[in-house]
């Protein structure tokens, strides 16, 4: 079957008309939109969706959407894990995360998210997406993005999920993996990124060459199922600096998939591509090649391929001086109002 790939220009009109009676009085401002510019993306909408509680995606997204926006043209809505009680974004709020519904009319959900527990009218947006083939660029802790209730029945999207045909939930049926286990030490091995030599001529490592990011390289189960063809090889380095040494011995032998391509099918029959990364920490995002392999592989997963530029201008806007990760490293009193332009 042939990925879907989706086309909806009107989708920020049909996630604006949505009406939110009964909720609270902040509602409106509980995620933020950039308008796309002029550039390959023009008439896509691509739909973030943050809620971890370590890696920072709650500062990295709006960067990273300012940049589609600003740069390439897509559209971007930048959903949050929010407190109900005040409107804030808080990370450990996970069972928040308001906007979903504006996966009905996306071309594209980014997901960075661990052990979230939402309540079924949020889950059924999220379900709605994936049954129709949309595709999905998952970052790092996704491959443990939902930990449900067992009687939600959602439940089988549960990172330890042992239904039928979705085993390992969300992460294993969709992104490829489930959470295994840490390759690396949390906190002392950082991630230098080994270019798989076979793929020199994929759209994806156009004008990408030096990839590296402070936090620990994620054990996946060798091979990757399905579809699954890797990019990007993670060497476990001695340290959390760019110049650090490799770590000798079974930590790189054999080096872990930090980054692949892969096609999921739901069980209605749709077929969506997908672009994963067990990278995706907010300070890997500092590095000028780990922003344009992200954004080439936002391009390839909607489809546009071969509007990849020889070196994509990924450029920083503003100030991004994202905050460490950790537990409770958290901005707080940060509404998603504050980021908007």
């Amino acid at each position: 079957m042939k990925p879907a790939l989706l086309s909806t220009a009107a989708a920020v009109l049909a996630f604006g008309a949505v009406a939110f009676a009964g909720t609270p009085a902040w509602a409106e401002d509980a995620w933020v939109t950039y308008e796309g510019a002029e550039g390959p993306g023009a008439g896509q909408h691509i739909v973030f969706v943050s809620g971890d509680q370590l890696y920072r995606s709650e500062e990295s997204f709006p960067q990273i959407a300012r940049i589609l926006a600003e740069r390439h043209g897509f559209t971007c809505t930048v959903l949050f894990p929010v407190d109900p009680e005040t409107g804030l974004i808080n990370p450990n709020a996970d069972t928040n995360i308001p906007g979903l519904e504006a996966l009905e009319a996306a071309d594209l959900m980014i997901i960075a998210a661990r052990y979230r527990n939402l309540p079924n009218e949020q889950m059924e947006h999220v379900d709605g997406y994936i049954q129709r083939g949309g595709p999905v660029v998952g970052l790092r802790t996704s491959v443990a993005a939902f930990d449900l209730d067992d009687d939600s029945p959602y439940s089988h999207y549960n990172f330890d999920s042992e239904a039928d045909g979705w085993e390992g939930g969300f992460g294993r049926r969709i992104l490829g993996e489930t959470w295994i286990a840490n390759q690396g030490a949390a906190g002392s091995e950082g991630t230098r990124g080994v270019l798989a030599d076979d793929h020199e001529d994929h759209p994806i490592l156009r004008g990408v060459s030096d990839i590296f990011g402070p936090t620990q390289v994620y054990e996946v189960r060798l091979p990757l199922p399905g579809d699954s063809d890797p990019l990007l090889y993670g060497e476990v380095v001695d340290g959390t600096d760019p110049g650090d040494p490799a770590v000798e011995g079974p930590q790189n032998d054999p080096m872990m998939p930090v980054a692949w391509t892969r096609t999921y099918e739901s069980d209605e029959g749709a077929v969506g591509r997908v672009f994963t990364t067990t990278m995706g920490d907010a300070a890997d995002f500092l590095g000028e090649d780990f922003r344009r392999f992200f954004v080439n592989a936002i391009y390839w997963a909607v489809g546009l391929e071969d509007e990849i530029p020889e070196a994509a201008n990924v450029d920083l806007i503003g100030e991004y001086d994202p905050s460490p990760w950790g537990f409770d490293q958290f901005m707080e009193g940060v509404r998603p109002s504050d980021h908007a332009q």
